[in-house]
């Protein structure tokens, strides 16, 4: 006769299936928003698309040239708990001519490279307008 013993049950239950979870509604809802840009601003349906290279604790808010697949963007603000990009997307809401709500931040909040959504822009910047029509995809909504 075998002797058993109480490790001997786990050894012999069958494997569990691979089965991932669903997706939850913040990580389909940042699927659905990438976009493959070849230049550091694309339009999705009505919404700008930027990304950014910021730079805090500048002399002056500013926006900058192009460097590579980014726009520099310089702000006054210092890199404390996020409140450079706080002040960035409010130097950019009036740039754009939106309010800040219209303006999300996808990635970057704490860092210098962001991507930002901005809904319906009222106003481009001539660098944008620039880069957009030699794109040939400058459609203002």
């Amino acid at each position: 006769m075998g002797t058993t013993f109480p490790g001997d049950a786990l050894k012999h239950k069958p494997a569990k299936a691979n089965v991932k979870p669903a997706p939850s509604n913040v990580e389909a809802k940042a699927a659905s928003k990438k976009l493959v840009m070849k230049s550091f601003c694309a339009w999705d349906g009505e919404t700008l698309v930027l990304n950014i290279l910021g730079t805090p604790s500048a002399k002056q808010d500013a926006i900058g040239k192009p460097k590579g697949n980014q726009l520099k963007v310089s702000v006054t603000a210092a890199p404390v708990a996020g409140r450079a990009t706080d002040h960035m997307v409010k130097f950019l809401a009036g740039e754009f001519g939106v309010a800040t709500k219209a303006i999300e931040v996808v990635f970057g909040r704490m860092n210098v490279n962001k991507q930002l959504r901005i809904h319906s822009p009222k106003n481009l910047p001539s660098v944008i307008s620039k880069q957009l029509s030699q794109d040939n995809v400058i459609n203002l909504p």
